[in-house]
């Protein structure tokens, strides 16, 4: 290392920090002892490493110290203006929390109590024992206490909010202000970033050091004693560990990717070794390699098992190898979305992650193609899959006591609803099914769904990134920075200057920018931080969807319905002499439907609770006839009422399929020879159901 170059990096505050503050953690030691093989392996490694540390040293660009001092107090005013311009945003946006208390105490809690108060009265008026009158007294005093709770809040939270509103202006203009400054701040910063760019380009521009990069970073966050205690007692894992190491655009490949999950390189060597040898179509399929090479990475370190009835860690861990060819065969077979191809391997990273079992995978596919194929060809990307936590997952906690242990958990969410937490996990799991990658999001007192679109990544059901974090991972980080990151990536040529920066600052290193813990950096690590928000400044940031819906469940949708023609109406008549009538087939109706082209033949019908229609069926001859229905339900206790002409219509109970198709119990009806009517009903109060036809079997 040039000696002003290391003056300057002293003076700008490169320090090997702690561990919790370096871009990750310090691997741990390998609490084996290594043996004779293993001691001398882990020799060799350690020399090479020493050997590329000093050439790296070596090749890094002068870097003006005056420059570099410069943009130290650039990024010094850009983090005091953040602070204030985050400040006052908040104090804005507590106008609106104020409102938004106001209408829950007017609304939820003395709307709700009225509407106990209304029901416990109606209770103690058809009461006809001592016990049930007792009962709704203490119903109705429980409620009346209750509401007269909610006023009082209501005028607290009123005068609160009345007393903000009065100052709205005001802090209007100082968050104006507070961005203006910032806008200056960040000016600056650029201007001071791109002196030191411009003495950096060397080393971020040029390819040639990043084969030496590579292999010392990985040697660097794997270890060599972490590496020797791996392979010293199998010569297959040695020679593996060789090869991998030897193998230059490979290590580049994992690094562009984002590295071996906990800096477990070898055993995303072994896992990616594994897999080309189990899979025969991996070879010429470019795909089929970043998904590969994003599988490997991704399950370096096991990912627990979300399997039903099993204590938390005891489930066991995820098979990469499996996870690998679950997505190889969805993919071959088309069932995953057209964009999955266009993914790089670290976006696919984010949709392989998902802790359930690859069946049940499988299943969410599956189910979702049967119950509400709608949500597959949703035009817009950004409800793509996802909207189906919006109308299938009833918002509320009431029911989460009733899941089925023998259930897995997402089919408890759409079985039983949820609050934000369980609608967001549906939210991602349904994503991942269908090969969109997910980012976990936290938000105060609440979780969302964050996820790829072509357009950019995007927030459902919540705000957006700059009210996002997610610390259940690798690194905590805030949503901003992690839509930077994804905005960076998106320049992938570009990009490599980034990284170039970032293996750098891995390799000495340095603390590691990190908005979450409000860690600025050290030197490269603040070059990695300007070059990407260089790149960032070029995309469009794509707003939050739904966030009017994070916290209910919309249920009086408008059911957009496809267009259908008299050859989708068509009955079918069969050997055995029952008649098969499309659910679509239907005359003038009420209530909700909607007619969905099916992802076998012909078409569907997905109601609600309400609809209700008539069916015009021809049979060749008087008698009784046996009618079933074919269904696909997500949910228990749906009923469907039945009845012909004009006779008393008959319950049947809709069987809880869990997305697959399945009829119902048959009922007799009495038909006239000719033409009759048959009429449906699905009573109120049921959920979704989709129909595929009516089924007339002759008795007998």
């Amino acid at each position: 290392m040039r000696p002003s170059t290391l003056i300057f990096l002293l003076s700008v505050g490169f320090v090997v920090g702690p561990p919790g503050l370096c871009a990750k953690a310090a691997p741990a030691v390998p609490d084996v002892r290594l043996n004779e093989a293993g001691g001398v392996l882990e020799k060799r490694l350690a020399g090479r490493l020493d050997a590329l540390r000093a050439e790296i040293s070596r090749s890094l660009p002068e870097v003006d110290p005056e420059a570099g001092k410069a943009l130290d107090l650039a990024g010094d005013s850009v983090r005091k203006a953040t602070a204030t311009a985050e400040a006052a945003r908040a104090e804005l946006g507590g106008v609106g929390a104020a409102k938004g208390l106001v209408d829950h105490a007017k609304g939820k809690w003395i709307g709700g109590a009225e509407k106990n108060i209304a029901t416990a009265m109606e209770a103690l008026k058809k009461a006809t024992s001592p016990a049930e009158r007792a009962a709704a007294e203490k119903e109705l005093a429980h409620w009346q206490k209750n509401k007269a709770e909610g006023e009082a809040a209501l005028r607290e939270r009123q005068a609160k909010y009345e007393a903000l509103k009065a100052k709205e202006a005001d802090l209007h203009q100082a968050s104006k202000r507070a961005d203006a400054a910032l806008a200056k701040a960040r000016e600056e910063e650029d201007r001071a970033a791109g002196v030191i760019l411009k003495q950096l380009s060397p080393m971020l521009d040029a390819g040639t050091a990043d084969p030496v990069l590579a292999e010392c970073l990985v040697l660097t966050a794997a270890t060599p004693a972490r590496l020797a205690a791996f392979a010293q007692e199998d010569p297959e894992k040695a020679a593996l560990i060789e090869a991998s190491l030897g193998d230059v655009p490979l290590l580049i490949d994992m690094l562009v990717a984002g590295g071996a999950k906990f800096d477990e390189y070898a055993r995303a060597f072994e896992i990616l070794a594994a897999i080309r040898k189990a899979s025969a179509r991996l070879g010429g399929d470019p795909v089929l390699q970043r998904l590969a090479l994003a599988t490997c990475l991704e399950h370096a370190r096991p990912i627990a098992m979300n399997v039903p009835a099993a204590p938390a860690g005891k489930g066991g861990a995820v098979d990469p190898v499996k996870r690998y060819l679950h997505y190889e065969k969805a993919y071959l077979g088309g069932e995953l979305d057209p964009a999955f191809k266009t993914l790089d391997a670290w976006e696919m990273r984010m949709a392989v992650n998902c802790d359930s079992p690859d069946d049940i995978l499988g299943w969410g596919r599956e189910m979702l193609r049967n119950y509400r194929p709608d949500h597959i060809h949703h035009a817009d990307y950004g409800w793509r899959y996802v909207s189906a936590v919006r109308t299938e997952v009833p918002y509320g906690s009431q029911n989460v006591p009733l899941d089925d242990p023998a259930l897995q958990q997402h089919q408890n969410i759409l079985m039983n609803g949820g609050v934000c937490g369980r609608r967001a996990f549906f939210g991602r799991f349904i994503l991942r099914c269908f090969g969109i990658p997910t980012w976990g999001v936290t938000q105060r007192a609440h979780a969302a769904v964050s996820h790829w679109t072509p357009e950019g990544w995007v927030v459902n059901l919540g705000a957006g990134y700059q009210a996002s974090w997610w610390d259940k991972d690798e690194v905590p980080m805030s949503g901003t920075q992690f839509l930077v990151e994804t905005q960076a990536r998106a320049h992938p040529a570009e990009f490599r200057r980034v990284l170039r920066a970032r293996w750098i600052s891995r390799i000495l290193g340095e603390q590691a920018f990190n908005e979450r813990r409000k860690v600025p950096g050290g030197f490269w690590s603040r070059v990695d931080r300007l070059c990407s928000m260089m790149l960032a400044a070029r995309a469009v940031t794509l707003g939050p969807l739904g966030q009017e819906l994070a916290e209910a469940n919309e249920r009086r949708q408008k059911l957009n319905s496809a267009a259908v023609s008299e050859a989708d109406r068509r009955p079918q008549a069969h050997p055995d002499g029952s008649i098969s009538l499309p659910a679509v087939a239907h005359g003038k109706s009420s209530g909700s439907a909607s007619a969905m082209k099916s992802f076998g033949e012909g078409m569907q019908l997905h109601v609600l609770g309400g609809f209700k229609a008539p069916y015009e069926i021809e049979v060749p001859k008087a008698g009784s006839y046996r009618l079933s229905v074919r269904v696909s339900t997500v949910q228990k206790g749906q009923i469907l009422q039945l009845a012909a002409n004009s006779a008393a219509a008959v319950p049947i109970p809709v069987p809880y399929t869990l997305g697959q198709w399945q009829a119902t119990e048959p009922v007799l009806l009495d038909l006239r020879q000719g033409r009759n009517t048959i009429h449906l009903e699905l009573k109120p109060g049921s959920r979704g159901v989709s129909l595929k036809e009516l089924t007339l079997t002759p008795q007998g």
